[in-house]
């Protein structure tokens, strides 16, 4: 959630680690702050609530020289948003300065044992009890730097993702990893740290992706050096990583967000591109490839998810189980890893997650690992914990996703378990080969149907601003359309703060009628599939209770035209298929809802993009 940027080398580092914490903003936080070491070995440092543009400001003419430093946007889990509380903290001499990401969840009883001794706290962290703990251990027993770190973070049971810097050692960082992700970049005699790539990647290509446990001593002009807690040494995979700066950019859109929901017909190319090939004939996923026997015998598969990416993986248990015949159970991660869940070593467990560093996600698939069941992971970002601790998976390929709220990862991820639940059905030979043509044809075809819905781009921002004023929406849909309702009402609740709910659309009488009147805007996924009849029944439920009605509807459809209020018409396809192009005028719908009332869309309040603490 938080972000971590550090440098250390022959340049100067305040300028790269500005740049790298503007490229963490899409993570979502309520501070930012900095810490370098100057050629006369002062450690400054600085910080203020708000944006990284307010740091700025506040930096304006104060000392920023230096050549190491660390750099962090926080989101606030302990302590409340404020400059005192906003990281980097320091240790009570002032020699100490320590970033960190995740929560240290017995920083309670080390801060009372802390105090015994006579430390005093300043601020209500966390991370002030790590700081004064490693200040601690290094003061007592006369250590290093590196073995002070490792004797504290032995003490310490939680998350984090760490950097130190020690004012007394200018020529050294040490960072540390466990259930938070940290990168090491590897440039010409210089180093650079970041939560991810993306605020480094303008400066090297070459990256070691620290495991849990692995501490990384980072020291100039000297190769990397990885350890473990107890010093042993490591031997981490350098990584050569393709990443286009471009799409770290707005492009000339207003927000990423925007951009994002037109980047999704080339997403959708690029995630089906060398999976389906050239004549339309065949899906082919190198997972099921190589682990056919364990994908093909498994007799249930459990998807594990959270927020947006557990709504696409209901559409992907419609599919498996439609396809397939095999039995699946969509889990919330943060659920199902407190649950004692009743898991079978034949079981296959899919972890789906945009980041792949979803904390509460990686737990469900270490808990399935240690019941034996085979994990398949479903994520974006190349080099990511699921994607590392999973047995096999699929990336989805769409590129980085800045904006908060997600819209391209959602279209990749139904279009891996499109392919995924093809692949497999027709290995089972569980769908006639005509059926499998005719679907993957029509999944070749989805891209340009998505730029046909974002032609009504315009039409869309118009009808927006007739509900700017709503406080309440619902969404309806049946089918594979009802995780499509649950997902726009999420995108609405996201970025706007409308409170918004997506229900079944037979469950309407079962209780949310109640709620409908002429100020409440229902959102009715209507197109012309098995159950258009019902639905449309389910519209004059709405309108004979004076509802106002945005139908999304299959274009021609003069039935619907008539009763709804206004109608946003979707190209025709196949029912399985509806949800890629279902979702987009809905995106769009919240978004420019969003703008009219004047929202920060890309950083919406209160959410973080990597969610890697409970």
């Amino acid at each position: 959630m938080c972000g971590i940027v550090g440098y250390i080398g022959k340049r100067d580092a305040y300028p790269v680690l500005v740049k790298g914490l503007k490229r963490l903003e899409y993570r979502g936080y309520d501070s930012a702050g900095i810490a370098l070491i100057n050629e006369n070995g002062d450690l400054n440092v600085y910080k203020t609530k708000g944006k990284v543009s307010d740091l700025e400001a506040f930096v304006e003419k104060k000392d920023v020289s230096g050549t190491i430093g660390i750099a962090h946007t926080r989101w606030a889990t302990h302590g409340e948003p404020c400059q005192l509380n906003a990281h980097p903290i320091c240790s009570s001499s002032e020699n100490l300065a320590l970033i960190h990401n995740g929560i240290i969840e017995n920083y309670a009883v080390l801060k009372e044992r802390l105090q015994r001794k006579g430390y005093t706290f300043k601020t209500s962290t966390d991370t002030e009890v790590l700081v004064q703990l490693i200040e601690y251990m290094q003061v007592s027993n006369k250590l290093d730097l590196l073995t002070a770190v490792q004797l504290a973070l032995h003490e310490v049971i939680g998350a984090y993702a760490i950097a130190v810097l020690d004012k007394r050692n200018p020529d050294m960082v040490i960072a540390a990893r466990k259930s938070s992700p940290l990168v090491v970049g590897i440039g010409e005699n210089e180093f650079f740290l970041g939560s991810d790539a993306s605020p480094i990647i303008e400066f090297t290509d070459q990256m070691v992706y620290l495991e849990d446990g692995d501490i990384a001593v980072i020291r100039r002009d000297v190769e990397l050096e990885v350890v473990d807690l107890d010093n042993v040494k490591m031997n981490p995979e350098v990584q050569t990583i393709e990443m286009n700066l471009g799409q770290l950019e707005k492009g000339g859109y207003p927000h990423f967000m925007l951009k994002e929901i037109f980047e999704q017909p080339d997403c959708i190319n690029d995630c089906m591109r060398g999976r389906i090939n050239v004549e339309g004939t065949n899906v082919a996923l190198s997972a099921v490839i190589d682990h056919k026997d364990k994908l093909l015998n498994a007799k249930r598969f459990i998807i594990v998810a959270c927020g947006t990416s557990w709504h696409a993986g209901l559409i992907g248990k419609q599919l498996i189980e439609t396809f397939c015949r095999i039995p699946v159970e969509v889990e919330y991660a943060s659920e199902f890893r407190y649950r004692n869940p009743v898991i079978y070593e034949d079981d296959v467990v899919i972890a789906i997650s945009q980041s792949g560093e979803t904390a509460d996600t990686l737990a469900a698939v270490e808990l399935a690992k240690s019941k034996g069941a085979f994990i398949y992971g479903i994520c974006n970002a190349v080099g990511s914990s699921i994607a590392r601790s999973t047995h096999t998976g699929s990336y989805i390929h769409v590129g980085p996703e800045i904006g908060v709220a997600s819209t391209k990862a959602f279209s990749g991820q139904v279009t891996v378990l499109t392919m995924l639940a093809l692949t497999l059905a027709k290995e089972k030979q569980a769908i006639g080969e005509e059926k499998f043509l005719d679907l993957v044809q029509e999944l070749i075809l989805i891209p340009a149907k998505m730029k046909q819905v974002l032609d009504k781009n315009q039409k869309i921002a118009e009808l927006a601003r007739i509900f700017t004023y709503a406080h309440n929406f619902i969404y309806l849909g049946r089918g594979y359309n009802y995780p499509v309702a649950l997902e726009g009402a999420l995108k609405l609740k996201e970025i706007s703060y409308i409170h918004a709910e997506g229900y079944p659309a037979a469950e309407m009488k079962h209780g949310p009628i109640a709620l409908v009147d002429a100020e409440m805007p229902v959102v009715v996924l209507a197109t012309r599939n098995g159950m258009y009849e019902k639905v449309v029944s389910n519209i004059q439920e709405i309108k004979a209770r004076k509802g106002k009605v945005i139908a999304i509807v299959t274009e021609g459809d003069e039935e619907i035209a008539r009763i709804a209020d206004d109608c946003i018409e979707l190209p025709q396809t196949v029912e399985c298929l509806e949800p890629l192009i279902a979702t987009i005028p809905l995106q769009l719908l919240a978004y420019y809802i969003a703008v009219c009332k004047g929202k920060d869309v890309d950083q919406p309040r209160n959410l973080a993009k990597s969610v890697t603490v409970e």
